[in-house]
């Protein structure tokens, strides 16, 4: 166990600038706050750079302690459990997210973390093959969005600067998630190699990927429209409904 007490120690310093700038350290590493996080990034075998614990936190296995007003100071939560991860995520290509039947989920212009990390959960829940994100785009490895996918992001292959012909090249069906069109997701064939595009809640999917996917509506009552991360999930869920039942 090590004991650090400086803010200008280099290791507090590059946690800070992460935090601050919602991405990687310089070192490439992302930033996993909590002890689920700490234990996911374990389980999911990705290498764990170094370990930060307040004072008065009880954290097992190596790890650097830092005086809690000093720990606060860097955390990423305003009520924090005392320990930081720097964990190095795997280095995804584009084609490993079309393995086998692809189920690739399209992020376009979704900004927020936490819808942007709730969908990257809701992927591997339902078995997409992976995610990818436009340009305009929030950095997958925001702190907030590694919390919010909660543990899903060491395991989920997720790439970003996603192109629409690299998928129409591979012969996969794309279809956007918008509201009032007059098809309805379950009457696409997910069972099939498909990508499905969820737009911003602001701007919804991009006029250049709606021309070049299918319209797909969740039907509702009541309401317009659904959430980002809702509307992800179900239709996640419709895509694996189809596969299971499929002959």
């Amino acid at each position: 166990m090590q004991l650090v007490t400086s803010p200008r120690n280099p290791l507090i310093k590059e946690v800070r600038k992460a935090v601050a700038r919602g991405g990687l350290t310089d070192d490439g590493l992302c930033i996993a706050e909590g002890f689920h996080l700490l234990e996911e990034a374990r389980r999911s075998g990705c290498e764990i750079a170094a370990v930060l614990a307040a004072e008065s936190a009880a954290v097992d296995g190596e790890h650097t302690t830092v005086p809690d007003d000093l720990f606060r100071s860097i955390a990423a939560t305003e009520n924090s459990q005392g320990v930081i991860a720097l964990v190095r995520p795997r280095a995804w290509k584009f084609d490993d997210l079309f393995r086998g039947e692809p189920m690739v989920v399209v992020l376009d212009g979704i900004q927020d973390p936490g819808n942007a990390g709730t969908i990257i959960r809701s992927a591997e829940a339902f078995g997409a093959t992976g995610v990818a994100l436009t340009k305009g785009s929030v950095n997958p490895y925001n702190p907030k969005c590694v919390r919010a996918s909660a543990g899903s992001i060491f395991r989920v292959p997720v790439v970003s600067g996603f192109e629409a012909r690299r998928v129409s090249d591979r012969g996969v069906d794309m279809y956007a998630l918008v509201a009032g069109a007059q098809r309805d997701i379950q009457d696409c064939r997910l069972d099939r190699a498909c990508a499905l595009i969820v737009g911003s809640e602001a701007r919804g999917v991009s006029k250049s990927l709606r021309e070049q996917a299918t319209a797909a509506a969740i039907p509702t009552r009541n309401v317009e429209s659904l959430n980002a991360a809702t509307a992800a999930a179900i239709a996640l869920y419709e895509a694996q409904r189809q596969r299971i039942a499929k002959p």
